[in-house]
């Protein structure tokens, strides 16, 4: 199963992050290890083959060197602060690469204020060599998944739910992205027969999806085995702007 997900990378693999000292939420999304044989990362070539990412979770993304000591720093995709803490095995995605190759966490911590995290991987040595590493990505299989808690989804689950209105059973649109805010967002691409029954059509053809908050008073029913997210939008939500 290819996982390609959500918001800038628009991959059903990666591990959305909500971010330290957020409130909790509905909807937490979710989403670890050898040495590096070779630190350089080659420049990419127009010739190179499509990554192959099935079963993989992208939970990270290498921005810059952290000092001249080879520590990295990485964006997290992740709800999950161990991905980056607790040392033990990751996989590295490289810039030219087609498939994660593992590579040991050796130790990490989070920058306060800066949402980002400072991590050690082994055979990293010196800020050349991480460097070298900037824009790879950090993954792990897509079948290491934390359990959640109740009320806790993967963004994985939820893209591709229906959604329908809870009170007349029609169907509003479909969960094409989830959008990280204080609370976060569904982005329901509106399903034609909706858009038109409502008048909500504008000449603009691209304004075709809608955000709803993913919040309990809005959306209360999420289920996933009948494939549907039921909600009770307040008046003027599902309204498009002109």
């Amino acid at each position: 199963m290819k996982h390609q997900e959500n918001k800038e990378i628009a991959s059903r693999g990666v591990e959305t992050q909500r971010g330290r000292g957020a409130q909790k939420q509905r909807g937490k999304r979710v989403g670890v290890n050898s040495k590096i044989q070779n630190t350089q990362s080659p420049a990419p070539s127009s010739q190179s083959p499509a990554p192959n990412l099935d079963d993989w979770l992208e939970i990270g993304k290498i921005v810059s060197p952290q000092g001249l000591s080879g520590e990295l720093k990485v964006y997290p995709v992740s709800d999950f602060p161990e991905r980056f803490e607790v040392p033990g095995k990751r996989w590295l995605l490289r810039l030219d690469g087609t498939e994660p190759q593992p590579i040991e966490l050796l130790t990490g911590r989070y920058i306060s204020n800066k949402n980002l995290y400072a991590i050690k991987l082994a055979g990293v040595k010196n800020c050349d060599q991480a460097e070298a590493l900037r824009g790879c990505k950090l993954m792990v299989p897509a079948s290491d998944r934390p359990q959640l808690g109740e009320d806790e989804y993967h963004v994985l689950d939820l893209i591709g739910l229906e959604v329908f209105m809870q009170a007349s059973g029609e169907l509003v649109g479909t969960v094409v992205d989830i959008i990280p805010a204080g609370n976060d967002l569904l982005e329901v691409k509106l399903h034609e027969s909706f858009t038109t029954d409502k008048g909500q059509m504008t000449n603009d053809k691209k304004q075709k999806t809608v955000l709803i908050p993913f919040v309990q008073a809005i959306a209360p029913v999420v289920d996933l085995k009948s494939n549907r997210i039921e909600i009770t939008p307040p008046p003027g939500l599902l309204e498009i702007n002109n």
